[in-house]
């Protein structure tokens, strides 16, 4: 792929980030009970909601709205804690558009585009702005959005959907796009059994990543069509994209051209972090010598609620016990108190006790772990107590008895669980 080149007037100033971050996540199990998936836990210091919009604000773009929906109190204070630096008097907003009913009494946000559509009124109070980025709040990955509005510029495009390469066989579980020589969508399907292939690559397919760019005038029209058509679930994916495949002209723009890495040569990541397996193991790769997410790009940075902690401290080196972690990222307030953590992730305020060891561990904020306890390939939610002597990870059956086990055997492990142990 040949390497493009900002514009000397970037089009992300003119722009605005759109997130859709009102999914649950059910995938998650008890992770999503009380918060929101875009509001879950990433990497130590992040939440998942702040990789879309870190990539709206390192491409330049300084307008940004969040549409959340379920259970988003968590997810609202930390942005508003954490994104608050945007400024009215530079021509910079962030807003924050809960389901409010603003269009009907009766209704909630309807689909993703109707989370859009409910909007617009605010939306128009900015100008509006020239182009909309339509992003999904609940994946991980580092993108320029700069290079897919020059991209959509460039071929005069009604809309330009960001694709992913993944391989024909996993194709069915995304929404495929088909296009032709010149990337020009002619099909959009959702999860199809026999997904189309790339021209230039027969054993790939394109899958659907759920971003948008669209210039705001003319999607303000589709929205408007789309409210009005009784049949629509009022969706991007299943109503207003294939529409626009079929009647105007709709564009791919392919990852690798976008995807931000520090070397030329490491993959494209992106990850859906939608299941518990998949959660443990994206957060768990972090702790690999070179990581396929560089978590350490200054010139890329994943911006966060900095919560005000002290530094990590280790403390005890006698005999077997000895407060260490190797191969593993440790927070700020942390206290590894003569355990063991081994490739391991300990987020904010955990505290790891004597004689305890963690080995595969995502330790979540100010979870407790007692004495002697032994945990295994685990996720302890935020605040957990893990009681003195508990082991998990050795006795699969009593696991899943116990916990919330996946097929690749790991437990989830959260208070209400806890509580529910005849200890």
């Amino acid at each position: 792929m040949h390497e493009r080149v900002k514009p000397v007037s970037p089009l992300s100033r003119t722009a605005m980030a759109y997130v859709l971050a009102g999914g649950r996540g059910s995938r998650l199990m008890e992770m999503t009970d009380r918060r929101a998936k875009p509001a879950v836990y990433f990497g130590c210091k992040s939440r998942i909601i702040d990789f879309a919009l870190s990539n709206a604000l390192n491409s330049g773009i300084r307008r940004i709205a969040v549409a959340t929906q379920y259970k988003a109190h968590s997810l609202i204070r930390h942005m508003q804690r954490g994104w608050d630096f945007l400024r009215p008097e530079r021509n910079e907003s962030f807003d924050i558009l809960p389901a409010s009913q603003r269009v009907s009494e009766t209704q909630w946000y309807a689909g993703t585009a109707d989370a859009v559509f409910q909007n617009i009124d605010i939306i128009e109070s900015y100008g509006p702005p020239e182009h909309i980025v339509i992003l999904a709040g609940d994946h991980v990955y580092k993108m320029d959005y700069e290079l897919m509005l020059q991209e959509h510029e460039d071929n005069n495009a009604d809309v330009t959907v960001a694709c992913l390469e993944v391989p024909k066989a996993d194709a069915p579980g995304f929404g495929v796009v088909g296009v032709d020589g010149n990337d020009r969508i002619i099909s959009f399907l959702e999860k199809p059994k026999d997904p189309p292939t790339m021209p230039d690559n027969p054993a790939m397919s394109f899958a659907s990543m759920g971003i948008y760019v669209f210039r705001t005038k003319f999607l303000f029209e589709q929205l408007r069509r789309d409210a009005a058509d009784e049949r629509s679930s009022r969706d991007f994916g299943k109503d207003i994209i294939p529409f626009l495949v079929e009647q105007g002209r709709a564009y791919a723009h392919r990852f690798t051209e976008s995807c931000v890495r520090t070397d030329a040569q490491s993959e494209t990541y992106w990850r859906d972090v939608g299941t518990i397996d998949a959660y443990w193991q994206a957060n768990i790769d972090l702790t690999d010598v070179v990581p396929p997410l560089d978590l350490y790009d200054a010139s890329w940075p994943i911006w966060s609620y900095a919560e005000l902690t002290p530094p990590a401290k280790f403390v005890h080196d006698v005999g077997e016990r000895r407060g260490e972690a190797v191969a593993s990222l440790v927070s700020g307030g942390c206290i590894v108190s003569g355990s063991r953590v081994r490739r391991s992730l300990l987020f904010t305020g955990v505290r790891a006790n004597s004689f305890s060891s963690v080995e595969g561990g995502v330790i979540l904020p100010y979870a407790n772990i007692s004495r002697n306890a032994h945990l295994t390939n685990v996720i302890v939610d935020a605040g957990v107590t893990i009681p003195e002597g508990l082991v998990v990870g050795q006795d699969p059956e009593l696991d899943a008895r116990r916990f919330r086990r996946s097929t690749m055997g790991i437990c989830l492990i959260t208070q209400p669980m806890i509580d529910a142990l005849d200890l």
